[in-house]
Protein backbone atom coordinates (compact mmCIF):
# COMPACT_ATOMS: atom_id res chain seq x y z
CA UNK A 1 0.00 0.00 0.00
CA UNK A 2 1.13 3.70 0.00
CA UNK A 3 3.64 4.59 2.40
CA UNK A 4 1.14 7.18 4.30
CA UNK A 5 4.25 9.70 4.63
CA UNK A 6 4.07 10.03 0.97
CA UNK A 7 2.25 13.35 -0.17
CA UNK A 8 -0.94 13.14 -1.59
CA UNK A 9 -1.71 15.87 -4.40
CA UNK A 10 -5.07 16.08 -5.04
CA UNK A 11 -5.87 17.74 -9.12
CA UNK A 12 -9.46 19.27 -8.90
CA UNK A 13 -10.59 18.87 -12.09
CA UNK A 14 -13.84 20.18 -12.76
CA UNK A 15 -14.58 19.32 -16.54
CA UNK A 16 -18.11 18.66 -18.17
CA UNK A 17 -17.34 19.44 -21.80
CA UNK A 18 -17.51 15.56 -22.66
CA UNK A 19 -21.03 15.18 -21.24
CA UNK A 20 -24.32 15.34 -22.83
CA UNK A 21 -25.58 16.58 -19.38
CA UNK A 22 -24.50 19.55 -17.01
CA UNK A 23 -23.09 19.03 -13.98
CA UNK A 24 -19.99 17.27 -13.44
CA UNK A 25 -18.05 20.29 -12.66
CA UNK A 26 -19.15 20.49 -9.66
CA UNK A 27 -18.20 16.91 -8.57
CA UNK A 28 -14.69 18.43 -6.83
CA UNK A 29 -16.64 20.94 -4.60
CA UNK A 30 -18.91 18.57 -3.94
CA UNK A 31 -15.74 15.97 -2.89
CA UNK A 32 -14.61 19.32 -0.76
CA UNK A 33 -18.34 19.41 0.85
CA UNK A 34 -17.79 15.45 1.65
CA UNK A 35 -14.39 15.94 3.86
CA UNK A 36 -12.37 14.16 1.26
CA UNK A 37 -9.12 16.04 2.84
CA UNK A 38 -10.31 15.03 6.28
CA UNK A 39 -10.67 12.21 5.03
CA UNK A 40 -7.38 11.26 3.62
CA UNK A 41 -5.50 12.96 6.83
CA UNK A 42 -7.52 10.90 9.09
CA UNK A 43 -5.67 7.26 7.46
CA UNK A 44 -2.20 8.75 8.70
CA UNK A 45 -0.91 10.67 5.56
CA UNK A 46 0.66 13.87 7.26
CA UNK A 47 0.95 16.04 3.76
CA UNK A 48 -2.03 16.48 1.80
CA UNK A 49 -2.26 19.82 -0.97
CA UNK A 50 -4.38 20.47 -3.94
CA UNK A 51 -4.41 21.58 -7.35
CA UNK A 52 -7.47 23.18 -9.55
CA UNK A 53 -6.95 22.91 -13.06
CA UNK A 54 -9.26 25.77 -14.56
CA UNK A 55 -11.74 24.78 -17.16
CA UNK A 56 -14.18 27.32 -19.14
CA UNK A 57 -17.64 27.03 -18.91
CA UNK A 58 -19.72 25.68 -21.47
CA UNK A 59 -21.68 28.08 -22.04
CA UNK A 60 -18.60 30.68 -23.34
CA UNK A 61 -17.57 28.31 -25.25
CA UNK A 62 -18.79 26.96 -29.37
CA UNK A 63 -19.28 22.98 -29.31
CA UNK A 64 -16.97 22.67 -32.39
CA UNK A 65 -16.88 19.63 -34.19
CA UNK A 66 -19.94 17.36 -34.02
CA UNK A 67 -18.02 14.02 -34.23
CA UNK A 68 -16.17 15.54 -30.81
CA UNK A 69 -17.63 18.29 -28.59
CA UNK A 70 -15.29 20.70 -26.83
CA UNK A 71 -12.27 18.82 -28.76
CA UNK A 72 -10.43 22.13 -28.21
CA UNK A 73 -10.98 22.64 -24.19
CA UNK A 74 -11.07 19.62 -23.74
CA UNK A 75 -7.75 18.99 -25.20
CA UNK A 76 -6.29 22.08 -23.39
CA UNK A 77 -8.13 20.61 -19.84
CA UNK A 78 -6.01 17.69 -20.49
CA UNK A 79 -2.91 18.75 -21.65
CA UNK A 80 -2.64 21.11 -18.18
CA UNK A 81 -4.13 18.24 -15.87
CA UNK A 82 -1.14 16.12 -17.77
CA UNK A 83 1.64 19.18 -16.48
CA UNK A 84 -0.15 19.11 -13.13
CA UNK A 85 0.28 15.20 -12.53
CA UNK A 86 3.91 14.28 -14.16
CA UNK A 87 5.00 17.68 -11.99
CA UNK A 88 3.40 15.90 -8.78
CA UNK A 89 4.66 12.31 -9.61
CA UNK A 90 8.39 13.97 -10.30
CA UNK A 91 8.29 15.25 -6.90
CA UNK A 92 7.41 12.20 -5.18
CA UNK A 93 3.24 12.75 -4.49
CA UNK A 94 0.90 10.47 -4.88
CA UNK A 95 -2.14 11.97 -8.15
CA UNK A 96 -5.87 11.72 -6.76
CA UNK A 97 -7.64 13.15 -9.42
CA UNK A 98 -11.32 14.24 -8.73
CA UNK A 99 -13.57 14.85 -12.50
CA UNK A 100 -15.44 15.75 -13.68
CA UNK A 101 -16.40 13.87 -16.59
CA UNK A 102 -14.31 10.78 -18.09
CA UNK A 103 -12.31 12.48 -20.36
CA UNK A 104 -10.11 14.24 -18.02
CA UNK A 105 -8.28 10.16 -18.11
CA UNK A 106 -6.82 11.25 -21.41
CA UNK A 107 -5.06 13.83 -19.01
CA UNK A 108 -3.76 11.25 -16.20
CA UNK A 109 -2.94 8.55 -17.57
CA UNK A 110 -0.87 9.78 -20.21
CA UNK A 111 1.23 11.74 -17.85
CA UNK A 112 1.57 8.81 -15.22
CA UNK A 113 2.77 7.26 -18.56
CA UNK A 114 4.90 9.69 -19.65
CA UNK A 115 7.07 9.45 -16.06
CA UNK A 116 7.20 5.77 -16.04
CA UNK A 117 8.53 5.78 -19.38
CA UNK A 118 11.20 7.88 -18.85
CA UNK A 119 12.87 4.82 -17.20
CA UNK A 120 11.39 2.40 -19.84
CA UNK A 121 8.51 1.35 -17.47
CA UNK A 122 4.98 0.25 -19.05
CA UNK A 123 1.38 1.45 -17.32
CA UNK A 124 -1.08 -1.01 -16.55
CA UNK A 125 -4.49 0.64 -15.81
CA UNK A 126 -7.80 -0.80 -14.07
CA UNK A 127 -11.01 0.87 -16.30
CA UNK A 128 -13.66 0.56 -13.51
CA UNK A 129 -16.93 1.72 -15.43
CA UNK A 130 -20.33 0.74 -16.89
CA UNK A 131 -19.15 1.84 -20.36
CA UNK A 132 -16.01 0.97 -22.32
CA UNK A 133 -15.64 4.48 -23.57
CA UNK A 134 -13.67 3.21 -26.48
CA UNK A 135 -15.82 4.92 -28.86
CA UNK A 136 -13.89 7.05 -31.60
CA UNK A 137 -15.17 10.34 -33.09
CA UNK A 138 -15.78 8.58 -36.62
CA UNK A 139 -18.13 6.55 -35.07
CA UNK A 140 -19.97 7.96 -31.70
CA UNK A 141 -23.17 8.21 -31.08
CA UNK A 142 -23.09 11.34 -29.29
CA UNK A 143 -19.97 13.25 -30.27
CA UNK A 144 -19.92 13.20 -26.23
CA UNK A 145 -15.58 12.60 -25.96
CA UNK A 146 -16.41 11.42 -22.40
CA UNK A 147 -17.40 8.00 -24.15
CA UNK A 148 -14.07 7.91 -25.96
CA UNK A 149 -10.97 8.47 -23.57
CA UNK A 150 -9.73 4.79 -23.60
CA UNK A 151 -10.03 4.17 -27.18
CA UNK A 152 -7.65 7.28 -27.23
CA UNK A 153 -5.23 6.07 -24.63
CA UNK A 154 -4.46 3.12 -26.74
CA UNK A 155 -3.65 5.13 -29.62
CA UNK A 156 -6.97 5.33 -31.79
CA UNK A 157 -8.87 8.48 -32.59
CA UNK A 158 -8.13 12.48 -32.90
CA UNK A 159 -4.51 12.40 -33.21
CA UNK A 160 -3.93 14.73 -30.67
CA UNK A 161 -6.07 13.51 -27.90
CA UNK A 162 -4.16 10.22 -28.77
CA UNK A 163 -0.61 12.00 -27.68
CA UNK A 164 -1.01 14.25 -25.12
CA UNK A 165 3.00 14.97 -23.69
CA UNK A 166 3.94 13.12 -27.11
CA UNK A 167 3.03 9.79 -25.51
CA UNK A 168 1.37 7.47 -28.09
CA UNK A 169 -0.24 4.98 -27.19
CA UNK A 170 -0.49 6.16 -23.34
CA UNK A 171 -0.90 2.46 -22.51
CA UNK A 172 -1.15 -1.10 -24.26
CA UNK A 173 -4.29 -3.44 -25.00
CA UNK A 174 -2.41 -6.26 -23.19
CA UNK A 175 -2.24 -4.03 -19.60
CA UNK A 176 -5.60 -3.14 -19.91
CA UNK A 177 -8.93 -4.34 -18.15
CA UNK A 178 -12.17 -2.98 -17.73
CA UNK A 179 -14.41 -4.11 -14.91
CA UNK A 180 -17.93 -3.40 -14.34
CA UNK A 181 -19.15 -2.61 -18.28
CA UNK A 182 -23.01 -3.55 -19.06
CA UNK A 183 -23.87 -0.50 -21.82
CA UNK A 184 -21.76 -0.78 -24.62
CA UNK A 185 -22.50 1.10 -27.93
CA UNK A 186 -22.45 -1.70 -30.95
CA UNK A 187 -19.31 -0.22 -32.85
CA UNK A 188 -17.91 -0.01 -29.65
CA UNK A 189 -18.45 -3.83 -28.88
CA UNK A 190 -16.92 -5.01 -31.69
CA UNK A 191 -13.85 -2.15 -31.02
CA UNK A 192 -13.57 -3.72 -27.77
CA UNK A 193 -13.78 -7.32 -28.62
CA UNK A 194 -10.58 -6.57 -31.48
CA UNK A 195 -8.34 -3.95 -29.24
CA UNK A 196 -7.00 -6.86 -27.18
CA UNK A 197 -8.07 -5.28 -23.86
CA UNK A 198 -9.32 -7.69 -21.03
CA UNK A 199 -13.15 -6.79 -19.94
CA UNK A 200 -15.32 -8.14 -17.35
CA UNK A 201 -18.50 -7.35 -17.34
CA UNK A 202 -21.05 -7.57 -15.04
CA UNK A 203 -22.21 -10.96 -15.77
CA UNK A 204 -18.29 -12.19 -15.01
CA UNK A 205 -18.43 -10.37 -11.78
CA UNK A 206 -21.66 -12.28 -10.93
CA UNK A 207 -20.42 -15.48 -12.19
CA UNK A 208 -16.23 -15.16 -10.45
CA UNK A 209 -17.50 -13.16 -7.66
CA UNK A 210 -15.47 -9.84 -6.97
CA UNK A 211 -12.37 -11.44 -5.08
CA UNK A 212 -11.28 -13.28 -8.04
CA UNK A 213 -12.20 -10.30 -10.51
CA UNK A 214 -9.75 -8.28 -8.93
CA UNK A 215 -7.19 -10.79 -8.20
CA UNK A 216 -6.90 -11.87 -11.78
CA UNK A 217 -7.28 -8.09 -13.07
CA UNK A 218 -3.98 -6.98 -10.94
CA UNK A 219 -1.93 -10.29 -12.53
CA UNK A 220 -2.73 -8.34 -15.86
CA UNK A 221 -1.88 -5.01 -14.65
CA UNK A 222 1.09 -5.60 -13.28
CA UNK A 223 2.71 -7.95 -15.92
CA UNK A 224 5.63 -6.11 -17.50
CA UNK A 225 4.27 -3.16 -16.15
CA UNK A 226 6.10 -0.62 -13.54
CA UNK A 227 2.71 -0.09 -11.89
CA UNK A 228 -1.02 0.69 -12.65
CA UNK A 229 -3.39 3.41 -12.43
CA UNK A 230 -7.12 2.97 -11.42
CA UNK A 231 -9.56 5.27 -13.52
CA UNK A 232 -12.81 5.29 -11.39
CA UNK A 233 -15.95 6.22 -12.63
CA UNK A 234 -18.64 6.16 -10.25
CA UNK A 235 -21.05 5.29 -12.52
CA UNK A 236 -19.78 1.81 -12.67
CA UNK A 237 -21.61 1.41 -9.06
CA UNK A 238 -24.74 0.33 -9.03
CA UNK A 239 -27.46 3.50 -9.11
CA UNK A 240 -28.55 2.60 -5.70
CA UNK A 241 -25.39 2.79 -4.38
CA UNK A 242 -24.18 6.53 -6.16
CA UNK A 243 -27.03 8.23 -7.82
CA UNK A 244 -25.32 11.02 -8.22
CA UNK A 245 -23.75 10.18 -11.84
CA UNK A 246 -25.30 11.64 -15.23
CA UNK A 247 -24.93 8.02 -17.38
CA UNK A 248 -26.85 5.73 -14.49
CA UNK A 249 -27.18 1.85 -15.85
CA UNK A 250 -28.89 -0.45 -13.43
CA UNK A 251 -27.68 -3.51 -12.35
CA UNK A 252 -23.82 -2.34 -11.18
CA UNK A 253 -21.41 -3.02 -8.85
CA UNK A 254 -22.42 -3.38 -5.45
CA UNK A 255 -21.10 -0.93 -2.20
CA UNK A 256 -19.13 -3.62 -0.80
CA UNK A 257 -18.14 -5.20 -4.04
CA UNK A 258 -16.44 -1.75 -4.84
CA UNK A 259 -14.54 -1.34 -1.42
CA UNK A 260 -13.38 -4.80 -2.07
CA UNK A 261 -11.86 -3.87 -5.60
CA UNK A 262 -9.84 -1.16 -4.13
CA UNK A 263 -9.19 -2.78 -1.19
CA UNK A 264 -7.16 -5.33 -3.04
CA UNK A 265 -5.90 -2.67 -5.29
CA UNK A 266 -4.35 -0.85 -2.12
CA UNK A 267 -3.05 -4.28 -0.70
CA UNK A 268 -0.94 -4.97 -4.10
CA UNK A 269 1.44 -1.88 -3.35
CA UNK A 270 1.90 -0.97 -7.12
CA UNK A 271 -0.94 1.67 -7.52
CA UNK A 272 1.26 4.62 -9.26
CA UNK A 273 -2.31 7.11 -9.11
CA UNK A 274 -5.87 7.21 -8.86
CA UNK A 275 -8.84 9.49 -10.51
CA UNK A 276 -12.58 9.65 -9.76
CA UNK A 277 -15.06 10.77 -12.37
CA UNK A 278 -18.61 11.61 -13.49
CA UNK A 279 -20.02 12.83 -9.60
CA UNK A 280 -22.75 15.25 -10.29
CA UNK A 281 -23.89 16.59 -7.32
CA UNK A 282 -27.27 18.02 -9.09
CA UNK A 283 -28.71 14.48 -9.36
CA UNK A 284 -27.68 13.22 -5.96
CA UNK A 285 -29.57 13.02 -2.72
CA UNK A 286 -27.66 15.05 0.01
CA UNK A 287 -24.33 14.83 -1.62
CA UNK A 288 -24.53 11.13 -0.41
CA UNK A 289 -22.83 9.74 -3.53
CA UNK A 290 -19.92 12.11 -2.77
CA UNK A 291 -19.71 10.92 0.79
CA UNK A 292 -19.59 6.92 -0.10
CA UNK A 293 -17.24 8.48 -2.68
CA UNK A 294 -14.75 9.56 -0.12
CA UNK A 295 -15.21 6.16 1.95
CA UNK A 296 -14.17 4.16 -1.63
CA UNK A 297 -11.18 6.71 -1.98
CA UNK A 298 -9.88 5.53 1.61
CA UNK A 299 -10.09 2.25 0.94
CA UNK A 300 -7.63 2.68 -2.20
CA UNK A 301 -5.54 4.69 0.01
CA UNK A 302 -5.45 1.57 2.18
CA UNK A 303 -8.10 1.75 5.17
CA UNK A 304 -8.42 -1.33 7.30
CA UNK A 305 -11.73 -2.40 9.49
CA UNK A 306 -8.73 -3.38 12.00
Amino acid sequence: MIQTGRPIHIINVPLDLGASRRGTDAGPSAFRVAGLRKAILSLGYSNVRETDVSIPSMETVPPGDSSARYKDEILAACTQLAGHTRDALDAGEWPLVIGGDHSIAMGTVSAVSAHLGRTDGKLGVIWFDAHGDMNLPESSPSGNVHGMPLAHLLGYGDPQLSSILDVHPAVEAEHVVLIGIRDIDEDEREFIHASGVTAFTMREIDQLGMNRVAGEALEIVNNGTAGFHVSFDLDGCDPEVIPGTGTVVPGGVSFREAHLLLEECAADGRMTSMEVVELNPFLDHANISAERAVTLVQSALGRSIL
